[in-house]
């Protein structure tokens, strides 16, 4: 009994895989919808990856999201609606372009307060030193004078 279960349950299974990928045959023979599925795959972030886009990433979840997109493009729904569903779904950072705004206001101006921050420590580096250089800088004494010159009047010993 358990064993027809189980073999129902593969079959059922695999009729729904190839369901599923003549739907996606049939969608992805639609031209136009294939353009819009490459553009918004080219705005949003792969989530494995992170420095790809899902249109350059063939992470599993990847593939997952542009299926998700066919479907919802299937459905009719607009770019703006698909790419809102996206960010409820996984917040700004599926955004390979996130805009500026408080949250991600670190994201855009983080390397430049960085670069910032670091262009000051060293500019604060190089005056203190230049004022330790300058304080070591003091006349020779009497003593230090003498022998100064009978080091230099010393003749090389090669």
């Amino acid at each position: 009994m358990i064993a027809r279960a189980l073999i129902l349950a593969l079959c059922l299974a695999a009729t729904g895989a190839q369901a599923s990928s003549a739907w996606e045959a049939a969608v992805a023979a639609d031209p136009v919808a294939e353009k819009r599925l490459q553009a918004l795959s080219k705005e949003l972030r792969c989530l494995v990856c992170q420095n790809e886009t899902i249109a350059d990433s063939n992470a599993e979840l990847a593939v997952d999201l542009r299926r998700e997109i066919r479907g919802m493009i299937h459905d009719g729904r607009s770019d703006n609606e698909i790419i809102d569903f996206m960010v409820a779904r996984y917040g700004d950072f599926v955004l390979y372009r996130p805009p500026v705004k408080g949250v991600t206001l670190l994201l855009w101006g983080g390397p430049v307060v960085l670069l910032l921050l670091g262009l000051g420590a060293l500019f604060a580096y190089l005056r203190r030193r230049a004022g330790r250089v300058g304080d070591t800088e003091r006349p020779l004494s009497t003593e230090e004078a003498r022998r100064l010159e009978a080091l230099l009047k010393e003749p090389d010993n090669k």
